[in-house]
This record gives structure tokens, C-alpha cells and sequence, in this order.
């Protein structure tokens, strides 16, 4: 699995594809989900960008952004908010089924093994393995979503990523009061740059 290596598909000129039926949106989340070990994000901007082309890179950066903002886990988020933008309220249920449904049956049959073999120490070794892998996939996932934003080479933006690192994974200071104070502040600086440009 290359992520990293994969060529950019999602170029400004690429053609955007048909919008997906209900059955196309269950069908994409439920393989994301299925193939998400360790976290579904890198499967669903593979699926929904690099596939698909239902979006394009910074289309999906936007809408995961909103997304990570909103209560809730991130890709139940971002299916609900994909399948809505496609289909209406059908196509968030249709995502949202997609996403949960399969997982949901593989992790009730997964507990009950679980529970009588869990003290094995080769599962326990296994399971040490999937979370390297994860984290693996996860920072992939991470410089992917990077690179568009470094593409643009926008100070505002880059000095606004920074600050939250800083403040979030450094200082250790409380997520929701530095999105209370980051979020306006990009709002405002987004807004003001957009007015002298135009």
C-alpha cells in the first residue's frame, strides 16, 4: 500500500465524478470500514480523493476539519456530513449504515473470542503488531492531508497549524478552548485576506 508514493489524482483540473447513488455510499463506507484496521480515515481519503474523486483534496480537508470540530467520533462525522451532501438525509443514513454496520458484527463476534481466548499471550503479541500498523497508517494519512495545505504556501495557514500543534500536543492546553480561539481567528483571517484580494 503505497499512500505516501501514490501519485496525486485530485489536481484542481481532474474531472469530478458523478455523484454516488445510496447504494454506492453503503458499499464505499462499508469497505473503509472493513479495511480501516487501526482507523478508517487513511481508507476514507483514499476512497472518497484518490478513487473515487467524489472530492478533491482540499474539498475533503475542509470537510473533515468541520467534521473534527463537531461532537462525535471524526468518520461517523464525515459520513454522516458526505452522505448528506450527495443524497440528502438518505445518503447520511446510507453512509452511516455503511460505516458502523459491518464493524459492528465483526467486533460483537471479535468480543465473544475475546473473552474466552484473551489471555493468550501470542493474541496479546498480535494485537501489539495492529497498533504499530495503525500508527503507521495514521501518520500516512497525515502527511497526505498536509501536503495540500504546504502546496499552497499560505503563512496564515501554516502559522495557525503551529500554534494548535503547539498549544494542543506540546502545551497539552484544552482542546476545546483553543479551538474556541483558533476557530474565529481563522474565520477572520480567512475572511479579511479573501476582501483585499478581491
Amino acid at each position: 500500500m503505497a499512500l505516501i508514493d501514490a501519485p496525486d489524482r485530485d489536481a484542481e483540473g481532474a474531472a469530478a465524478a458523478p455523484a454516488p447513488g445510496l447504494g454506492e455510499l453503503f458499499v464505499a463506507f462499508a469497505k473503509m470500514s472493513l479495511a480501516g484496521f487501526g482507523g478508517v480515515l487513511v481508507w476514507a481519503r483514499r476512497a472518497i480523493v484518490e478513487q473515487h474523486r467524489w472530492m478533491t483534496a482540499d474539498e475533503f480537508n475542509e470537510t473533515f476539519a468541520l467534521c473534527h470540530f463537531l461532537p462525535g467520533p471524526n468518520i461517523v462525522n464525515l459520513s454522516v456530513v458526505f452522505g448528506a451532501r450527495f443524497r440528502g438525509i438518505p445518503g447520511a443514513i446510507a453512509a452511516f449504515a455503511g460505516l458502523l454496520g459491518p464493524p459492528l458484527l465483526i467486533v460483537t463476534l471479535l468480543a465473544v473470542l475475546y473473552a474466552h481466548y484473551g489471555e493468550l499471550e501470542t493474541l496479546r503479541r498480535i494485537l501489539a503488531g495492529v497498533s504499530y500498523a495503525a500508527i503507521g497508517l495514521l501518520f500516512a494519512v497525515v502527511f497526505k492531508m498536509l501536503m495540500p495545505l504546504l502546496r499552497k504556501r499560505d503563512p496564515v495557514a501554516i502559522g495557525l497549524l503551529v500554534a494548535v500543534f503547539v498549544a494542543v500536543g506540546v502545551l497539552r492546553l484544552p482542546m476545546p478552548w483553543v479551538l474556541a480561539v483558533a476557530v474565529p481567528f481563522s474565520i477572520a483571517a480567512t475572511y479579511l485576506l479573501r476582501r483585499r484580494a478581491a
